[in-house]
Order: C-alpha cells, then structure tokens, then sequence
C-alpha cells in the first residue's frame, strides 16, 4: 500500500489489486485436434503459460490447432504477438491454426492492427474443428 494525497490535504492509502493470472486449458479430440482455451488477460504479465502450453501443443503437431479465446477479457500488443508467432510456427510445421470464439476485444485489436486477415477465424470452437 502507498500513501496518497486525496487533493485535500489528507492522505489515503492506494492499494494495487492483483491482476488474475491467464488461464491455459488444453484437450485433444478424438480426430487428433488439439483445441487450447485462455481464460483472462493476455498481455505481456501473463502470457507466459499460454507461451509454453502454444509451443508445446504446436510441437506434437496435432491435426488442427484451434485457440478459443471467448473468455479472453484484453489483448495487449505481446499477446497478440504470440497469436501471430504461433501462426507462424504451425504453418512452418504444415499446422492448420483456427483461432475460435474470439472475444469482441481481442477481435477488435485484430481488426485495428489488419491481423485478422491472417488467421482463420470461426464463429465456435465446434465449427472451427469441423472445418
């Protein structure tokens, strides 16, 4: 906690709240898919288990990579760096990579950046492993 000046003289206490970790979930389909879900913020603080998890799935080169990213509250510009980073790592590895689900936010800084041009974009997880 640091103390700060109200405006008025007296002092208050500005606590910082911790901000929630990203959350990384992984399963393979019964058609060899893999299907990786985040959960939170992906920004430069917490894409470091996403990071990991995208590499690892990547190297077991399933049939498709599908991110779902519907609970992804905010995108900043390193987590859209790993999308694009691990877009380019599946095509190396001859990967299909969908992103799923995307939220309106980071639908948004795919939009404003021109990324979305690059990644295959479906509507839900389902459709994109039926694609």
């Amino acid at each position: 906690m640091m103390p700060s000046d109200n405006g008025q003289g007296e002092a208050t206490l500005v606590t910082a709240v911790p901000r929630p970790a990203l959350e990384v979930r992984s399963r393979a389909t019964e058609t060899g898919a893999m299907v990786c879900a985040l959960a939170g913020d992906l920004d430069i603080e917490t894409l470091a288990s996403a990071a990991e998890t995208l590499t690892e799935l990547v190297a077991k080169r399933p049939s498709a990579l599908v991110i779902d990213l519907r609970e992804v509250a905010f995108c900043d510009s390193s987590g859209l760096n790993l999308l694009l980073r691990t877009r380019i790592a599946a095509e190396k590895e001859g990967l299909n990579l969908r992103l799923a689900a995307v939220a309106p936010t980071v639908l948004r800084v795919l939009e404003l950046t021109g990324a979305r041009t690059v990644f295959t974009i479906h509507e839900s997880v389902e459709e994109a492993l039926n694609a």
